[in-house]
């Protein structure tokens, strides 16, 4: 049984009715016109409450367009000044049509849904017949005459109020379901949402820690290279010192052979023998302490060499990369983060672990034993350093 034909004229007085409704909707408080409805000067209503409100002087609180000013007012819809005279509002005409249509709508409004239907869903092939049963074999509403004389007179039929009761209790109970499992979705939404929040803070924590972490290990790095570059900067300098005394020694040598040559040339082109032999004997005598001086003192071969400062970090460099994270559960201590000293000083223990042995000028340099990355030994003599 079709009855679309009566659900068409239905929807379009709904469409009707929804459109008559935008029509009546007063433009300052956006509800319903509130009898009495005046007319402005311009052609359009308002409800006589808002009308006052707009012109009075102190209403500002309502965030209407209008510009209120003593006597004067805007009207909100074309903006056409509306001037009042002593009587103020209520010198305004009323619109008894628009109050009338208000009056009419909220009637046609009131009336039940089901009761507007039932006078337009007729039945199609029997036009006087109203759809008042439901046919349960073929799930479609239809007449009597279709069950006495038509298609359903060999169906089971039920009275269509207790059909419609039935369906409408069961779709009612379906929205619940729907609405209580949505209910559950948005309950389990929000608690993933918190999980994600969780999960981002956590990480931004680790990131923070493993940074700490890391900054850790780099300032034992610089500390250590620093002490490191101090103990290679020391031996320099000593070596340096030494070579450089040598070497203002034999300068000094070397000046005084030079002007000792320079006298004996000199006294070689003395012209007169008596006058070179008052001197001669003296300056041979120089020149022979000046030949049996030694000048055996110069550095031993190799002692510009500077590698016994090597170092293998191999080891050490195969150990960082290793650096990974704990599979086992952190204590309570550890999970409250890197601040507290204990954790700290393990690192630090660690990471000491993995340093050289260093050892002040005089002082024996010990292996810690094998593997050892470090190149070890012992300072010799004239604060030399011999690789083992």
């Amino acid at each position: 049984m079709n009855f679309a034909v009566g659900l068409k004229p239905l929807l379009a007085e709904a469409r009707s009715m929804e459109s008559l409704e935008k029509q009546l909707i007063c433009p300052i408080c956006l509800e319903m016109f509130t009898k009495p409805v005046v007319i402005l000067p311009c052609q359009h209503n308002l409800c006589r409450k808002c009308a006052n409100d707009a012109s009075n002087p102190l209403w500002q609180s309502r965030g209407s367009s209008a510009v209120p000013s003593g006597g004067r007012f805007r009207c909100p819809s074309c903006r056409h000044e509306v001037v009042l005279d002593r009587h103020g509002v209520y010198g305004l005409q009323r619109n008894l049509l628009v109050e009338n249509i208000i009056d009419i709508y909220k009637q046609e409004s009131a009336r039940p849904l089901h009761a507007k239907a039932e006078q337009h869903l007729m039945c199609e092939e029997h036009e006087d017949e109203r759809i008042n049963i439901y046919c349960l074999r073929c799930e479609a509403p239809t007449c009597s005459l279709c069950k006495v004389f038509g298609a359903h007179k060999d169906c089971e039929v039920a009275p269509l109020p207790a059909v419609y009761q039935r369906q409408k209790s069961e779709l009612s109970d379906g929205i619940a379901m729907l609405v209580a499992g949505n209910d559950r979705i948005q309950a389990i939404i929000t608690q993933m949402e918190e999980i994600c929040h969780t999960i981002e803070e956590n990480g931004r924590r680790q990131k923070q820690h493993l940074g700490l972490r890391f900054d850790s290990l780099y300032s034992i790095l610089e500390e250590r290279k620093k002490e490191l570059l101090q103990s290679i900067a020391r031996e320099q300098e000593a070596k340096v010192q030494r070579v450089r005394g040598l070497i203002r020694q034999y300068g000094d040598h070397l000046e005084t052979s030079s002007k000792l040559v320079e006298s004996a040339i000199q006294a070689m082109e003395e012209p007169q023998m008596a006058v070179y032999l008052q001197h001669s004997k003296e300056l041979l005598k120089k020149i022979t302490d000046m030949s049996k001086v030694s000048m055996s003192s110069r550095p031993e071969p190799g002692y510009e060499n500077m590698d016994h400062f090597s170092i293998n970090v191999d080891y050490v460099a195969e150990m960082l990369r290793t650096i990974d994270f704990q599979t086992e559960p952190l204590g309570e201590e550890e999970v409250d983060g890197p601040g507290d000293g204990s954790e700290a000083a393990a690192d630090e223990d660690r990471l000491d672990s993995l340093e050289g042995p260093e050892a002040a000028e005089g002082e024996s340099l010990t292996c810690l034993g094998p593997p050892c990355p470090w190149r070890c030994g012992a300072k010799a003599e004239a604060g030399e350093l011999s690789p083992w």
